[in-house]
């Protein structure tokens, strides 16, 4: 939805910068700007542009394999793929999500693909009332040791 927004202020700029509008109707009347006006979304398009999600590609590729997930830099030595690999595994590789949560967490905060793992691993833990260790929050659970 967000890219959405960015190819419409993109055609914005256009349009309005050539000072042509032949659009009728009350969606298109947002885009007749000035020539000014482009020129100065132009501009300060760099206080702006991070506040719109652009997805890296705008369409789902088909489930990926255990080397697409190596290639990509999914593995490490705690998390080692190339043995399913090597097994001629035919399964589709990770979980599509998972994979794309990892993948902004290693780009946001420029950590490694172990650490990157944790994290989500403990955010997914805290969303169904997990606390990190392991063991359910919930006040009313009964463990036998």
């Amino acid at each position: 939805m967000t890219y959405i927004l960015t190819y419409f202020l993109l055609f914005t700029v256009i349009v309005g910068g050539t000072g042509q509008c032949s659009f009728h109707g009350p969606l298109f009347l947002m885009l007749c700007l000035n020539p000014d006006q482009s020129l100065a979304l132009y501009l300060t398009r760099s206080r702006w542009m991070h506040l719109v999600h652009v997805p890296d590609y705008l369409y789902h590729r088909l489930p990926s394999s255990f080397t697409a997930d190596l290639e990509a830099g999914m593995s490490s030595s705690h998390f080692d793929v190339t043995a399913n690999i090597a097994d001629g595994d035919t399964r589709a590789g990770l979980d599509q999500n998972a994979k794309r949560d990892i993948r902004r967490i290693m780009k946001g905060r420029r950590v490694n693909f172990d650490e990157a793992r944790r994290i989500y691993t403990e955010q997914r833990f805290a969303k169904n009332n997990i606390g990190p260790d392991g063991r359910p929050r919930d006040p009313k659970f009964v463990s036998f040791s």
